[in-house]
């Protein structure tokens, strides 16, 4: 069970004193953090705040040094990126890493594999609960690329959709594993003004209509103090800042971090 924060949400993922170090590099460094179940939430940082090492670390990819992170209640490090997949913890990534050269549907099928039961001497023997649970998959492919706006494009090869469907399709992969948490890696980078809008309004149907927790890194502030709930800001892997949207855009050490000392000195002054 989560552990309930101040203000009575559980806290669906929390991490205490959580480090990461690559030989001398102290990637992140004593990170605490949470993030309260069902919010939309951005971890924010310049170039090299340890932002997607922390994402590396969540999702199992890179074990951390020190610390624990909790999901859900449970301790979560010290597993495989398997594992923590079928707990329910999803992610994209900041380079889209799709199957290029299998169709939409299918990428999005293999995403379901977590919680498939066939296994491949089912297939190979075409035993029918394994030929029902293709059924199966396939037509929740369909639904969920319906829902993030790819309906009829089931069958094309991934690599010809464009750059936003591409962003699209990483997603429906990642809602195949049925998450209760989604991770996404600057899910509006490389998008156009319209995309950008188009994919905010829709990381808030993920939390609207299908109740899952979003944390997102993203460069664009405008679409994250637009859409967050709950920010918290990196430097050099140590947390800076925690809050709302409101009190990080004042916030004189995040101010620093972004554009310098004399840009938060006279952020400061000009509050007096």
């Amino acid at each position: 069970m989560a552990e309930t924060g101040r203000n009575g949400t559980s806290r669906i993922l929390e991490a205490k004193g959580m480090t990461k170090r690559f030989s001398g590099l102290v990637a992140v460094d004593n990170l605490d953090f949470y993030i309260p179940e069902g919010a939309i939430a951005s971890i924010i940082g310049p170039n090299g705040a340890g932002k997607t090492t922390f994402f590396n670390c969540i999702t199992g990819f890179y074990q951390i040094d020190d610390g624990e992170i909790l999901f859900d209640g449970a301790r979560i490090n010290g597993r495989s990126p398997d594992q923590i997949t079928r707990s329910g913890i999803s992610r994209t990534f900041q380079n889209i890493r799709l199957f290029n050269n299998m169709s939409a549907i299918e990428n999005v099928m293999v995403g379901q594999e977590p919680h498939l039961k066939s296994t491949w001497i089912g297939a190979i023997l075409g035993l029918p609960f394994t030929r029902e649970e293709d059924v199966m998959s396939e037509d929740r492919a369909s639904e969920l690329l319906r829902f993030v706006g790819l309906a009829g494009k089931g069958d094309m090869l991934s690599k010809n959709l464009s750059y936003g469907d591409q962003r699209r399709l990483e997603i429906a992969r990642a809602l195949a594993n049925k998450p209760k948490l989604v991770l996404l890696d600057e899910p509006t980078a490389g998008m156009n003004p319209r995309e950008t809008i188009e994919t905010t309004d829709f990381i808030r149907r993920l939390r609207d209509e299908l109740g899952i927790t979003v944390v997102l890194i993203e460069h664009d502030m405008r679409v994250v103090m637009e859409i967050s709930e709950h920010i918290t800001v990196l430097d050099y892997g140590r947390k800076i800042a925690e809050g709302l949207p409101s009190e990080i855009q004042t916030n004189p050490d995040v101010i620093e971090a972004y554009l310098g000392r004399g840009a938060a000195a006279s952020a400061t002054a000009s509050e007096t």
